[in-house]
């Protein structure tokens, strides 16, 4: 695993900001298949550490490389990425990242961390995510030194941004406007909603729905287990997602949000679903790329909302939320600062962990090859002596400069 060269840190992204919504999609790796895709990448990519997140606006690689991010590397990269793509859609991909580099790097995670770079400034759910995602490739090996104290940071910076400031006070999530979007429509709370998916954002969903005294639920995953485990909070019914094109119970709402590269609601699948009734439904999509074929929509009159519908929310969201933004930037700022002393500090730390051994190997250089013949003359009272001179220099000389590290480490906090 590497060593802390923050010089390394590198970052790729696409989001809302570069990339419309619906290409996304290409970026997303499948829930159960993220460690291995991500591991294969790093082994074919040669890079020492890295960490993959993927929300409903942005996808971004996290990693540590020697490498510079020039236009071969990116190419390399996103064809290790994704194998089956063409020429084209490779070039897409690099002409369509951002890229960023060093203390550039750093300063971006701290804002995504922060949720500074959102579609919804302000919302916690990236914290979350960040977090989440962080975790999983940590445990699974993928997570070296570089990675592990840039993420410390951006953790102290979001935690300080989302306590010294209001602008989380109103949270005004994906999540949290979809459902208000939902609630716009007048709904009666007998309402019966099916819920496709069983993933942190739905789950997220179920408890503004469970909150506002919905309870009429039927949940349809891939895995059973994590469909069972929803419908147990909110006393609904558990389904296989393969039992939905032959479900022929009535419903008003669809929550759908699935880590599918493909829809999952096709024409027939939703004209079987809606044979046995005539009124107006409404569909929640919040899956990138999404769950619904867009002949559904072409076809049938629904209340359709997704992430597009909620980008106009967001802008006037961020309006109301500039007067927080300066405060905020202040405080990302201000962390920037810090990190670079901390980072400083770090160096010396690992480098005086290094001194005990370097000391030891120098006196075994001295003993058993410089002046070994010397030594092998003496008498043994005289070794004996020779020995306990060097012992005691040799632990002097790595107490020394340990206390001398440990008081300029002060000093400079």
């Amino acid at each position: 695993m590497s060593k802390l060269k923050l010089k390394n840190f590198k970052v790729i992204s696409l989001s809302h900001k570069n990339i419309d919504l619906k290409d996304l999609g290409r970026f997303v790796i499948e829930e159960s298949d993220r460690v291995e895709q991500i591991s294969s990448l790093k082994i074919s990519s040669k890079i020492d550490e890295i960490f993959y997140l993927a929300t409903c606006n942005r996808i971004e690689f996290y990693f540590a490389t020697w490498k510079e991010l020039n236009v071969n590397f990116l190419k390399q990269f996103f064809r290790n990425f994704n194998s089956s793509w063409n020429e084209e859609e490779i070039s897409f991909a690099v002409h369509n990242a951002d890229i960023f580099e060093n203390k550039r790097a750093v300063e971006h995670f701290f804002r995504v961390a922060s949720s500074l770079e959102s579609l919804v400034i302000g919302e916690k759910e990236i914290f979350g995510q960040l977090r989440k995602a962080y975790n999983l490739f940590d445990e699974n090996g993928l997570i070296g030194e570089t990675l592990r104290f840039v993420m410390k940071a951006a953790v102290k910076t979001s935690k300080e941004v989302f306590s010294q400031t209001c602008i989380a006070q109103k949270p005004v999530s994906i999540v949290s406007l979809a459902f208000r979007q939902l609630k716009s429509l007048g709904l009666k709370n007998d309402s019966k909603f099916l819920i496709i998916g069983a993933g942190e954002t739905n789950n997220l969903m179920a408890k503004y729905l469970q909150k506002h005294c919905f309870d009429n639920f039927s949940v349809f995953n891939r895995t059973l287990e994590k469909a069972e485990s929803l419908a147990e909070k909110l006393n609904g019914k558990a389904h296989r997602l393969s039992e939905l094109k032959n479900y022929t119970e009535n419903f008003d709402v669809i929550l759908t949000c699935t880590g599918s590269s493909e829809p999952i609601i096709s024409k027939e699948i939703y004209s079987n679903l809606v044979k046995n009734s005539s009124s107006k439904k409404v569909i929640i999509d919040l899956a990138v790329p999404g769950d619904v074929e867009s002949s559904v929509l072409e076809e049938f009159d629904v209340h359709y909302i997704d992430i597009k519908d909620l980008k106009n929310i967001a802008k006037s969201n961020m309006l109301e939320r500039k007067e927080e933004l300066e405060t905020c930037e202040k405080i990302v700022a201000k962390n920037l600062k810090e990190f670079d002393k901390v980072y400083e500090n770090r160096k010396i730390e690992i480098a005086m962990r290094e001194v005990p051994q370097k000391i030891k190997e120098i006196k075994s250089t001295a003993v058993n090859t410089v002046f070994a013949k010397e030594i092998e003359e003496l008498d043994e009272n005289t070794k004996e002596l020779f020995d306990k001179v060097l012992t005691y220099m040799e632990k002097k000389c790595i107490s020394v400069p340990m206390v001398m590290a440990k008081t300029i480490l002060k000093n400079a906090q």
